[in-house]
């Protein structure tokens, strides 16, 4: 299967469920940047349930800006506070010391182009699950995919339906099991083991 992506922000479970299965991926670089989708956000599961971390991003005059284009906002520390809401909802997790010296630098890394943070984002968790990744940039926009499945509605993750098998998660006590966030709750969880789980899950 070779698929379309697009990049987002440590993506989630779903993004990785398609690039686990798939032989090839292209992530698409042309597309118009939209408000309020994953491509600058994520979700993670915080001691009080789902937490959104959001990074902020500076904007642009233009009507449409190219999702390349999208530079980062530094007036905020967004990176410090991101790793801390980490560590609050992942300290305890089996594997979040683990995986804590390979994932630290993403948060101290000033990176100018909201795209270049997500392509890294994609290439470190990709190192830390042992997915080798055959991977390609689009040079245009495409509508229809053609010869690739469109994954890309995956980005907007109010429209992503997917559901999958429960693993153990830190506060499912508290809250229950919460569904398809963060490929970082799987890592955190999962360890060595999140490869294989992705693997076996179904998308729609």
């Amino acid at each position: 299967m070779n698929i379309l992506l697009h990049p987002t922000y440590f993506p989630s479970i779903s993004h990785f469920v398609a690039m686990a299965k798939a032989e090839s991926i292209a992530f698409e670089m042309e597309d118009n940047f939209q408000k309020q989708t994953n491509r600058n956000r994520m979700y993670i599961y915080s001691p009080n349930g789902i937490q959104l971390l959001n990074i902020p991003v500076k904007h642009s005059k233009e009507a449409h800006q190219k999702t390349k284009d999208v530079k980062l906002e530094t007036a905020f520390d967004w990176q410090k506070q991101h790793f801390k809401s980490l560590e609050a909802a992942y300290r305890t997790s089996p594997f979040f010391e683990y995986y804590e010296d390979t994932l630290s630098p993403i948060f101290t890394k000033k990176h100018t182009f909201l795209m270049d943070l997500n392509l890294q984002t994609i290439e470190i968790i990709s190192k830390c699950l042992g997915l080798k990744l055959e991977s390609q940039k689009t040079v245009e926009y495409f509508h229809e995919a053609n010869d690739l499945v469109d994954f890309r509605a995956l980005a907007n993750g109010k429209k992503d339906t997917n559901t999958f098998e429960p693993y153990t998660q830190v506060f499912e006590e508290k809250h229950g099991y919460i569904n398809n966030l963060s490929i970082l709750d799987v890592l955190f969880n999962e360890g060595r083991f999140s490869l294989d789980y992705l693997k076996n899950q179904e998308l729609k």
